[in-house]
């Protein structure tokens, strides 16, 4: 078995088992060997890396956040993509982190980052499937201050950071246009603005590098 899944499951006996960015990073690297494509690895990384700047600059504003979390929770947000299964991912990734033993708060970003405003159709990339579970969960959870960063992280990377607008277009020339599109970017505006208004600037501002990712 390899050391690194050796390492982390040696932590199953201590507490509810926590992650940080060093073992959710390694987690990722791990699969990289195995994946036949690897950019869902590299868009990981790039939300918890733009997850962390976030939180290090709402903290400069006084709200305490884990930057650590952030960026942890970003990493690990597709890991159900290792199961090949870009449908599933949602499910696949919630499920693999509890059978691991994980705390919920790492599991819950599974299914939170893909879906805004606590509704399973504001979403990209079409039309959900009818997952009862997954729906009632989305309609009922209060989404906590790292969820709504890493929807939005999620929302501006590809491999690299890129603005909310050129991110959508990206995923509407890949997947296409469907009946909650434009609900979906309403909602992702909206929750941009949000951020913007938390820190009493404009978010873009954090991410000099997008001027060059234009």
């Amino acid at each position: 078995r390899n050391k690194i899944y050796d390492d982390l499951f040696k932590k199953l006996g201590e507490q509810i088992m926590r992650l940080t960015s060093e073992d959710a990073r390694n987690l990722l690297e791990a699969e990289r060997k195995n994946a036949k494509d690897d950019r869902w690895i590299d868009h990981s990384i790039c939300v918890g890396n733009a997850a962390g700047r976030i939180a290090e600059a709402l903290n400069k504003k006084e709200m305490n956040l884990n930057v650590d979390k952030a960026i942890t929770l970003g990493y690990i947000h597709d890991i159900g993509k290792k199961f090949g299964e870009f449908h599933n991912h949602v499910m696949n990734g919630y499920n693999y982190l509890k059978e691991l033993g994980y705390d919920e708060e790492y599991c819950n970003i599974c299914l939170t980052h893909s879906y805004l405003n606590n509704d399973i159709m504001c979403t990209a990339g079409g039309l959900p499937d009818d997952i009862p579970f997954r729906t009632k969960f989305i309609k009922n959870h209060e989404y906590t201050i790292y969820e709504k960063i890493i929807n939005l992280c999620d929302l501006m990377c590809t491999t690299k950071i890129l603005t909310i607008d050129k991110r959508l277009i990206d995923i509407i020339t890949r997947r296409g246009a469907y009946s909650n599109t434009q609900y979906h970017i309403q909602e992702t505006y909206k929750l941009k603005e949000y951020f913007d208004s938390l820190l009493g600037y404009n978010l873009y501002n954090l991410f000099p590098e997008i001027k060059e990712n234009l």
